[in-house]
């Protein structure tokens, strides 16, 4: 294995996190269909080394990702400049948590949610 390809998400309401990643965390789309047969709609965004396929179900089931539920437990996501970025999100109505420290890298980093909830993470690695 070499690096990750893709992470997929089923959301509840495509339009609302089409334009979540879309237009908030300002991830552009690469792609987008309609697939009748399954009465869903797919959107590649690019972020970075990955892509996100964003996907829309009729009626999804709840997933539980709170607390600590055993799964993945969430997708960070690297920024410059960690306090710009929470405030270019606090500006957007996308509330983050404090910010922290990770004890073992001394990096700084805060938890937010997508709209369905999905824990998202940024992590400050500054451009040297």
């Amino acid at each position: 294995m070499r690096t990750v390809h893709h992470i997929a998400i089923i959301c509840s309401d495509y339009a609302r996190s089409r334009a979540f990643y879309r237009d908030i965390l300002q991830l552009p789309v690469t792609r987008e269909a309609w697939r009748a047969e399954r009465q869903s709609w797919k959107c590649d965004l690019d972020a970075g080394n990955a892509q996100i396929e964003l996907f829309s179900f009729p009626d999804p089931p709840a997933r539980s990702s709170r607390p600590e539920a055993c799964g993945l437990r969430h997708l960070a996501f690297t920024v410059a400049d960690i306090d710009m970025e929470v405030e270019r999100l606090g500006a957007a109505g996308v509330p983050c948590e404090p910010i922290r420290l990770d004890e073992f890298t001394g990096q700084r980093f805060t938890f937010f949610t997508d709209p369905d909830g999905l824990p998202l993470e940024l992590y400050e690695q500054p451009t040297p």
